[in-house]
């Protein structure tokens, strides 16, 4: 299904891939294992070269040892020895300081040097693996030191992979984008969000598309309501100074719920070019209706999660949790519901939530459709009709259901709902590459189907910074308390039932 979407399985041109904060947690569990499953599928180019940058000097056995236990540690494979050797000797490590200039021009010399060793022009793909308080200064150094115009305008040109968070309101999006744009030409230019290259959610337009079963009644005049849930039973653990400076509304819903939404409300593209689909999608968030922000029809929610019992276990309160301050008006818990004005979606809620310490860990897309009309089973109290829903499980368990209304055997007409399932890992085996291995990928043959546009960054951040600037004007004030190991606060399920709706991801159905 991924070649459908994205069509980058191509041969990149020999490639200088190089990672600043390559020290990093993420490039020990993420990065250094997709690029070797990428070896191990010999997807990689020919000839290729992997160069760790870091503030903190290391040797390049040093830096090889360490990505050598990474593998052991956090590879979904084992990686041969074969891929590994061809790897190894090409593995280099550049320690200097993310914000002075020579630094950068010392990396220059040093990829020169690499290049050199090829024997021909090569490509560099950038991968800003840091905190994001050096993002500016990494950015505008590459462009002081030429790197980011080498090869400019042939299939060797340089590119450059941003991690998340993309800003932390509009202004600072904005901000980070005319950097970027100063620099790099917005093909260049890859802001990686990792669902998007999970299996179920790049699967969703063939979904949508490729059947037409679902496409006539992906409406306003057969769905009922979308919810979109993307909970977590794990608290802040170490990461609470972090997460307290962040918060559920940036640290998930600003980009991974909001790339769900995009995905399942946008129209169908002109074409699977990588544009026509990112078009759709700005469009989409575009049509989105401001949200009431007061009073009883406020469209937004927040809560904190207090001590309670995560799978029979004592779970600490977000305020004892390390790291936090005891005056932290930070939210662990968003609920919005959206309205988006087009044709498509007009007058259908599409809920989203987010938030940490709930019941179970799931990232679910549910469709729940309208009833039909009460004419024959809706008139009676014995026929008790469930909603017909398609759920679409992007984790744990990738996979789809949809729920049925059917006949329980016997002599008297009694309904229960039934699931139609199916599961990648059941019907697909369980070794399916990871959502980093296939953006990268994508990344080395220029194909930003996968990425998030500038504009697409921007229209996000312009609809829900002005729900942080409420939030901070009226300090805790409308920020909940719920217990951990439950759903969130009791405002979020009050949200739902004022429009007629419940939230269907945690509910048993049968």
């Amino acid at each position: 299904m991924r070649q459908l979407i994205s069509q980058s399985l191509g041969n990149p041109p020999p490639t200088i891939l190089v990672i600043f904060g390559a020290s990093g947690d993420l490039t020990a569990r993420k990065l250094a294992p997709a690029i070797f499953n990428l070896a191990e599928d010999d997807l990689l180019p020919e000839k290729c070269f992997l160069l760790g940058v870091g503030r903190t000097p290391m040797s390049d056995n040093a830096f090889r040892e360490y990505l050598s236990d990474s593998l052991k540690n956090f590879s979904r494979r084992a990686i041969s020895k074969k891929s590994w050797e061809k790897l190894e000797a090409n593995i280099r490590f550049h320690s200097g300081s993310y914000d002075d200039l020579e630094s950068f021009h010392s990396l220059e010399r040093t990829i020169l040097e690499m290049e050199k060793s090829l024997g021909r022009p090569s490509q560099c793909l950038f991968y800003i693996s840091t905190p994001p308080s050096v993002f500016e200064p990494i950015l505008e150094n590459l462009g002081e030191s030429g790197l980011a115009k080498r090869h400019h305008g042939s299939d060797c040109e340089s590119k450059v992979i941003i991690e998340k968070p993309f800003g932390k309101d509009l202004a600072s999006a904005k901000k980070l984008n005319e950097v970027i744009n100063l620099r790099f030409n917005e093909s260049q230019v890859f802001r990686i969000d990792h669902y998007l290259g999970k299996e179920t959610v790049q699967s969703l337009l063939v979904q949508r598309f490729a059947n037409s079963i679902f496409e006539p009644i992906w409406n306003r005049n057969y769905v009922s309501c979308v919810q979109i849930t993307v909970s977590e039973e794990l608290g802040v653990g170490k990461r609470g100074g972090y997460y307290d400076k962040s918060g559920a509304l940036r640290d998930m819903i600003q980009n991974h719920v909001m790339q769900l939404l995009a995905l399942t409300a946008m129209e169908p593209p002109s074409s699977l070019n990588p544009e026509a689909i990112r078009d759709e999608k700005v469009k989409a968030l575009n049509a989105i209706k401001p949200l009431d922000l007061k009073g009883d029809s406020s469209e937004v929610v927040r809560g904190v999660y207090s001590e309670g019992l995560v799978k029979g276990e004592k779970a600490l309160g977000y305020l004892s949790e390390s790291g936090i301050p005891d005056d932290s008006i930070t939210e662990t818990y968003a609920a919005l519901c959206l309205n988006i004005e087009n044709w498509r979606w007009k007058g259908v809620p599409f809920y989203l939530r987010s938030g940490k310490r709930l019941a179970l860990k799931a990232s679910e897309i549910a469709v729940q459709f309208k009833r039909p009309p009460g004419i024959l089973f809706g008139q009676d109290e014995r026929f008790s009709l469930a909603p017909n829903l398609l759920v679409i499980r992007i984790q744990p368990n990738e996979g789809i259901t949809l729920y049925l209304n059917s006949k329980t055997p016997g002599l008297e007409t009694k309904l229960q709902p039934i699931e139609l399932s199916f599961g990648y890992e059941t019907t697909f085996g369980s070794n399916t590459p990871e959502a980093y291995e296939r953006l990268i990928l994508d990344a080395l043959n220029g194909d930003g189907t996968l990425f998030i546009r500038g504009d697409e960054a921007e229209i996000s951040w312009g609809l829900l910074s002005p729900i942080l600037d409420f939030w901070s004007e009226q300090d805790s004030r409308g920020l909940e308390n719920y217990s951990a190991g439950t759903w969130g606060p009791v405002a979020a399920d009050k949200l739902l039932l004022a429009r007629g709706h419940e939230w269907i991801t945690g509910k048993d159905y049968k």
